[in-house]
């Protein structure tokens, strides 16, 4: 459906940011595009020694606060509008958060599942020599994303490196320790998320270690979290679920057994509890709903029927303009998601300002940092939410759209 368009919303939702931020039409129309978008063919040799040709993209929204970052996802299904959406995302995402970065991303069209990890290495090379020019540290700086790894990673650093003649560990981000990675960047995400909800759960004087939660998606960023919440809150998760399903337990649910049924046996319905839908979980009396899998779960249908008292969005897009407005009207404190998920990239803003300097931190100095950043981006978004009487996403488009605007007329492009 065309107002289920990934890029459609993210232009959606920038029109009533720059409306209440009294943007003239020149600038609003500068930021609902991106600045410069690269198609890319990537021949790869696979294993029966067949050439196979990949289609691949690369979106640079905007670099006006700095080098554009963002992810490269890997997917049999990506499309340039998922990309295009992702990389404006990216964009408010570093601006909320005050990191100096732009906003980016990248894709494949390509099913790694496949794949070989051969074929793996081999696109990975491909894509970042067809990249090669119009990347770098002080250009665009990917990560790993759906379906990519530290690994693969580290492959497309290495590449960039063998183009420049140098090691280049700042090229990319989210790889392994031992080539330049950072602590930390495996819980950040979830633990960013956390941050942020103790904050809101303060200024909603909700006692955390008293909560009920429920977590939708259960793939690293859920699973962290299910985790976090019980050692940083000691709050009770009562449902969890998967793609197969989920699993209602009034008792509890424990991070540990959940996260080793999970990997031992493919889903979580395997757990002890009742089993309910994707859907059913959504609409649970909780605390606090953490929306932690895929895009557009919470609409206008189901927004009225939520109960939760906040919403922790740590996946990307899970709610769309029209339900944003429900909930806010039904006192729903929504944490968006290019607020709520926005650890990942400080953390690889962590990494980047290392491999830059040469110098590694310790975890608790990463721990301490993110905690710092996230703290200062929440509280501005919730100082916007108050004096303008908007709800929370537009409340952080419009802090963030305002440090892009500031920074383009401070450079003379508008």
């Amino acid at each position: 459906m065309e107002e289920l368009n990934p890029f459609r919303i993210a232009q959606m939702q920038l029109d009533e940011a720059a409306e209440f931020l009294q943007l003239d039409s020149g600038t609003h129309e500068m930021l609902r595009w991106p600045m410069r978008e690269l198609h890319v063919t990537i021949p790869v040799r696979m294993d029966d020694g067949k050439i196979k040709v990949f289609q691949g993209f690369r979106v640079q929204y905007n670099d006006a606060r700095g080098p554009t970052k963002g992810g490269i996802r890997w997917h049999p299904e990506e499309t340039v509008d998922t990309v295009r959406a992702l990389a404006a995302w990216m964009t408010w995402k570093t601006s909320v958060v005050d990191i100096p970065y732009g906003g980016a991303k990248g894709g494949i069209i390509c099913n790694p599942k496949d794949l070989s990890e051969g074929e793996k290495e081999r696109l990975a090379r491909g894509y970042i020599r067809a990249l090669g020019r119009f990347i770098g540290p002080k250009k665009d700086i990917p990560a790993p994303d759906v379906y990519t790894t530290p690994q693969i990673m580290a492959w497309m650093m290495d590449e960039y490196s063998t183009i420049t003649g140098y090691n280049t560990p700042g090229v990319i981000t989210g790889k392994l320790i031992d080539v330049g990675g950072s602590l930390g960047r495996g819980d950040a995400t979830a633990r960013g998320g956390m941050f942020v909800l103790r904050e809101a759960a303060y200024i909603n004087d909700i006692d955390l270690s008293k909560a009920t939660v429920a977590i939708q998606g259960y793939g690293n960023a859920g699973q962290y979290a299910h985790s976090l919440v019980e050692e940083m809150f000691a709050s009770k998760v009562i449902a969890i679920s998967d793609s197969k399903g989920g699993i209602l337990n009034k008792n509890g649910l424990k991070a540990e057994k959940c996260i080793s049924t999970k990997l031992k046996k493919g889903s979580v319905i395997a757990l002890d509890g009742d089993k309910i839908s994707n859907e059913e979980l959504l609409e649970l009396d909780v605390d606090v709903l953490i929306p932690a899998a895929l895009e557009n779960v919470i609409t206008e249908k189901n927004a009225g029927k939520i109960k939760a008292r906040i919403i922790v969005e740590l996946a990307n897009g899970p709610t769309t303009p029209e339900a944003d407005k429900i909930l806010h009207d039904k006192n729903c404190y929504v944490i968006p998601d290019f607020l709520a998920n926005a650890g990942g990239v400080t953390v690889s803003y962590f990494e980047w300002v290392q491999n830059e300097a040469g110098y590694y931190w310790p975890i608790d100095r990463v721990y301490r940092e993110l905690d710092k950043l996230m703290t200062k981006a929440f509280h501005f978004v919730h100082d916007m939410r108050a004096n303008e009487k908007v709800h929370n996403r537009l409340a952080a488009y419009m802090v963030a759209v305002k440090r892009v605007v500031d920074a383009m007329k401070i450079r003379g492009w508008v």
